[in-house]
């Protein structure tokens, strides 16, 4: 959280077994991070919420008042019956041979009720369940004892109104869980705000933290529009001092040479640009003339032409003398780049030059790739996250650019760009993951943004239907298509979620090869095979020596084989929504109508067979990527460091919350201005290093 700290370990104010299982479990070990777990909602009388989609068996709370108290004629034991209302609805609550709730669960009372739900006639009911008093002298029974552990039960809930609800385990529950946190509280001293003085509109941040665990009469409305500013502030100040750095920095302008390189491909290129991807071109031209270093992300639609227009950038560099670098997620895709950039210069009659540098290369063709670069003589250099590795020195590095940038972190960018010595290369950051405009501002803060919508000329939109495992002649047709345009001499790929077992790569590409495609080249990729068997594979499919290729993901972003018409991802339910979009754009790339088969064995009417049929419905990534970012914690999207007890994000809403986020990102902006030393003393407290846009599994 923006400017709170609160280092004590828990076992200097929480009795040791309490502390020990908070630490376990939960994964919470300091004060800080206990009161920055927060409640995932309220109980407060009149709402109603107690019971909303509750189902017979659930462990329910209800808070409410006792609105009759009766004993019920039995032989066999003392029944003693109660009903509590809680504003909205009203729940009967059954006690057997309890003197102390037959004694206290008087009409009037205010009581907290926790225990399964069950029904009889109609009407909710509770099982002699754990209660508690909630206006005056009282003692927990049950699992609510377990507040004892932290103090005076009256003390710990005398006048509360709300009462939270915390994200709980089979070792630690709600109760645990607010006990310590009312046993934190009353040993925090007074918190002070984090940037001098309060934002306005805004409660106090001490008020905001004790709050947030214990609402007052208002609830906790207050507390949490604080907290939430303080999220998004506190991101936004690590963007905003990463942007005045980068603006202190130097570089070296790499101004538009008419005549050299960058007109050649222009001349010679055998479509003409979009609308679209000569603004941009323009906007990543203007920035290299400039003495300070560009850092754009290009963002655009699987096959929008981000590739010619990061071609171009580069050629603008290699025009001033300078090398580029060209950073790839993968082999495949790394050695992709390296051919399809090498022949599209090559047919233009452009005498740049192209080096790939992979991990797997043999040593020979590693030491001599590494002199290329280190001399120059190499001026566009295409790799993996080797190209970040000690032993890769350039001879002049002058720009960046970085394909699919949700695999790449931060601080991986800032290893690359650090290569280039006293003057800081220009950046280009690319990705066909479209970015909901409050993740743009959120994740890549420190980066201009441009964007391609339209795709060009020639490429037909792509046909996507679902094919249920359950509907057998659907999946049928599905194969047939298949040897279709086999027939018609185009090609296939066959995504699979695994390798091996069931459904995976080896399995379906056996099956298909000894029976419905037989007669057919089937060839198999995955990720466990050396890179030249990857890259061999590979040629061969944009050959057209493969009918069929049944691979994993390692084919999802970027590969381009124009003659491949069909997709089939089996077992779709098991990838994401953008992963899903993803793939589908490997098809459709050579003017050929195309289509996209999304096989699944989810059952009709569940969140994932829903989840496939909404990426069937639409080929808008904007709205797809808007749809994933509801399916997924906030967490998810921005990486896999900030799940859990640690997370950054925990309280925004990326959909909702985008004010706020505006807000913080221009208060920001200007704190950094006023106060540069008190930001970065601020920030440095922030572990924001490892940004990512999406985990694709």
């Amino acid at each position: 959280m923006l400017g709170f700290q609160d280092a004590r370990p828990l076992n200097l104010v929480l009795p040791l077994k309490q502390a020990k299982a908070l630490a376990k479990h939960l994964d919470i070990e300091t004060c800080g991070d206990l009161l920055r777990y927060y409640p995932r909602r309220y109980l407060h009388y009149g709402s109603g919420g107690a019971l909303d989609n509750a189902l017979e068996g659930d462990t329910v709370t209800v808070v409410g008042r006792v609105e009759r108290s009766r004993p019920i004629d039995s032989d066999k034991a003392d029944i003693h019956k109660v009903r509590v209302s809680d504003g909205a609805y009203a729940i009967d609550a059954t006690f057997f041979n309890s003197k102390y709730a037959k004694m206290v669960l008087t009409p009037g009372r205010r009581v907290m009720l926790t225990g399964k739900l069950h029904s009889y006639r109609g009407m909710p009911q509770l099982q002699h369940p754990d209660f508690v008093l909630l206006d005056g002298p009282t003692e927990a029974t049950g699992s609510l004892r377990q507040l004892q552990h932290f103090g005076d039960l009256e003390e710990i809930l005398s006048g509360r109104e709300w009462l939270p609800l915390y994200p709980a385990t089979k070792n630690v529950s709600t109760w645990k869980i607010m006990g310590a946190v009312h046993a934190v509280l009353r040993t925090l001293p007074e918190v002070g705000e984090p940037l001098g003085q309060t934002p306005e509109g805004l409660i106090p941040l001490d008020r905001a933290i004790r709050e947030i665990h214990e609402p007052g009469p208002a609830g906790p409305g207050e507390a949490l529009a604080r907290l939430k500013y303080d999220e998004a502030m506190g991101v936004a100040l690590v963007m905003a001092v990463r942007r005045a750095d980068a603006a202190a920095d130097a570089a070296r302008p790499l101004p538009r040479v008419e005549g050299r390189d960058q007109d050649g491909l222009l001349r010679h290129l055998p479509f003409p640009l979009t609308a679209g991807q000569n603004e941009v071109l323009t906007q990543i031209s203007d920035d290299l003339a400039r003495p300070r270093p560009m850092s754009r992300l290009l963002q655009g639609e699987v096959g929008s032409g981000k590739t010619i227009v990061s071609l171009l950038a580069m050629l603008q560099a290699v025009d001033n003398g300078a090398q580029c670098a060209l950073l790839a997620p993968t082999e495949v895709l790394a050695m992709q780049h390296a051919r399809s950039l090498t022949e599209t210069l090559m047919r233009a009659g452009v005498p740049a030059r192209v080096v790939a540098l992979t991990g797997s290369l043999s040593t020979a063709r590693k030491q001599d790739a590494l002199l290329k670069i280190m001399t120059g003589e190499a001026d566009i250099v295409v790799g993996t996250h080797a190209l970040i590795q000690e032993g890769v020195e350039f001879f002049q590095l002058g720009l960046v650019v970085v394909d699919e940038q949700h695999r790449f972190g931060v601080e991986q960018r800032d290893s690359l760009r650090a290569k280039a010595g006293e003057e800081t290369p220009h950046l280009l950051v690319m990705t066909a993951t479209p970015i909901p405009r409050t993740i743009a501002i959120t994740v890549f803060g420190d980066l201009e943004v441009s964007t391609l919508r339209e795709l060009p000329g020639g490429r037909k939109p792509i046909q996507s239907s679902v094919v249920p495992e359950f509907r057998p002649t659907w999946v049928a047709r599905a194969w047939e298509k298949i040897r279709e345009e086999a027939a018609a001499g185009h090609q296939t790929y066959i995504v699979c979620p695994r390798i091996d077992g069931k459904g995976g790569v080896t399995e379906v590409a056996a099956q298909l090869a000894g029976g419905e495609f037989s007669g057919l080249e089937v060839g198999v990729l995955h990720g466990r095979m050396r890179g030249e068997e990857k890259d061999a594979v590979m040629s061969d499919f944009a050959r057209g020596g493969i009918d069929v290729l049944v691979s994993t993901t390692v084919i999802e972003v970027g590969v381009d084989v124009p003659n491949a018409t069909v997709m089939m991802v089996r077992e779709a339910e098991n990838f994401g929504v953008s992963q899903l979009h993803q793939l589908r754009g490997r098809v459709g790339r050579g003017g050929n109508a195309s289509l996209c088969l999304l096989h699944t064995l989810a059952e009709p009417g569940s969140p994932a067979f829903e989840r496939v049929s909404a990426v069937a419905a639409t080929t808008d990534g904007f709205k797809l990527a808007e749809l994933d970012l509801r399916s997924r914690q906030e967490g998810d999207v921005l990486g896999a460091q900030q799940s859990g007890a640690h997370r950054t994000l925990r309280l925004i809403n990326l959909l909702e919350d985008y004010d706020v986020v505006v807000r913080a990102y221009g208060d920001a902006e200007r704190f950094v201005d006023k106060h540069p030393a008190k930001a970065r003393e601020v920030t440095e407290s922030l572990a924001l290093e490892r940004f990512e846009y999406l985990e694709k599994s």
